[in-house]
């Protein structure tokens, strides 16, 4: 079992920058891939990044190649997302996630965290 906590979120303007942190519990974090997804009002939720259990392997949506950096600290049970260069269209709430697949991190993870806001102001 895995539970993940967000932060960092908040009212940031265009071409800022923010760093949202997920710390998880449970002894299992180092062998769980971690993620983020989005879900912005009135639209889906959708995938965004993810690292794998070793940290070795990212992977990114296309809309946020050369912006967003994912990265986890093992020894704090906590993965990040650094966001560069936001934009208005980033406005949405940003769920972590995590799964010991690496299929299942990108497309259904099993477990999330309760989702902190970011708002982009254009």
């Amino acid at each position: 079992q895995v539970q993940l906590v967000e932060s960092g979120g908040g009212l940031v303007q265009a071409g800022g920058s923010l760093r949202l942190s997920c710390a998880a519990s449970g002894r299992t974090f180092n062998t769980y891939n971690m993620g983020w997804f989005r879900q912005a009002p009135g639209k889906e939720r959708e995938f965004v990044a993810a690292i794998s259990w070793s940290g070795g392997l990212t992977y990114y949506a296309a809309f946020v190649k050369g912006r967003f950096t994912i990265s986890r600290d093992k020894a704090k049970n906590t993965v990040y997302l650094q966001m560069n260069s936001l934009k208005p269209e980033d406005t949405a709430v940003y769920y972590c996630s995590s799964d010991n697949s690496w299929v299942g991190i990108r497309q259904a993870p099993d477990y999330w965290g309760q989702g902190t806001q970011v708002t982009v102001s254009s």
